[in-house]
């Protein structure tokens, strides 16, 4: 078995650890509820993957948790039906509009 004739330091040893960490998980945001989520993989919040419903999250709620849910999912698509509204007019849609 081998024996080490010298004792390593430790600037050495940190020198050689430094690439030896806990990375921070890249996160993207769900299209469907705008929770932080892992890229390509289903979102834990909604269920949601690529438009279509994977996973039914609700079921696996307790009531008042799932009330809970329910209410934040209506909430976030009146925000994005309102978002819809207000963008800007184009010119052809400016010249059609009677005021």
């Amino acid at each position: 078995m081998g024996v080490p004739k010298q004792r390593h330091t430790k600037s050495r040893r940190n020198k050689r650890r430094m690439h030896i960490f806990l990375k921070t998980p890249s996160l993207v945001t769900c299209p469907k509820c705008g929770k932080p989520m892992r890229p390509h993989t289903v979102c834990p919040n909604c269920g949601y993957y690529k438009g279509a419903e994977v996973i039914d999250v609700l079921k696996k709620l307790e009531k008042k948790e799932r009330k809970k849910r329910e209410k934040e999912m209506k909430e976030k698509e009146r925000e994005e039906k309102g978002k819809e509204k207000e963008r800007p007019l184009t010119l052809e849609e400016l010249s059609k509009k009677k005021f």
